[in-house]
């Protein structure tokens, strides 16, 4: 054998040897492939089911909140007389405080109207007894 062929044969090897790397590498991104297609797959079918129970979980809700919006609708006219009755108990302790304060007031007008009155009726007794004691001195 010559140097020609055995650097001929050198090659054909090295190119057996990439050509079969090459098959071996091809055979793992198939497996590769295949295990990613799998996954994909089940990924899809799962998501199928979720997006299902999904669509069934909106539409309840979408049942629920109708229901809530109408019974807040039936509930509001509650809620518009409760303000109206507060409204009306709050007038009704302000009127109440003012009589309070005009009852009071009163009551101090009344206490120093009784209080001018004894004193007049003392004044007067202490004035008739004067009245008497000197129109007639000796009728004691």
């Amino acid at each position: 054998m010559t140097g020609g062929e055995i650097a001929l044969l050198i090659i054909a090897g090295a190119v057996v040897l990439l050509v079969l790397s090459f098959i071996f590498l091809l055979q793992k991104i198939g497996k590769t492939v295949d295990s990613v297609n799998r996954v994909i797959n089940r990924v899809n079918q799962e998501a199928d089911v979720l997006f299902h129970q999904v669509d069934i979980l909106l539409t309840k809700t979408n049942t629920l909140v109708e229901d809530v919006n109408e019974k807040l609708e039936t509930i509001d006219p509650l809620f518009t007389a409760i303000a109206d009755l507060s409204e009306s108990v709050s007038e009704l302790n302000t009127q109440g405080r003012k009589l309070a304060s005009s009852v009071t007031a009163s009551a101090k007008i009344t206490k120093k109207i009784a209080s001018m009155t004894m004193i007049g009726q003392q004044i007067l007794k202490f004035f008739t007894k004067k009245e008497k004691a000197s129109s007639d001195p000796f009728e004691k």
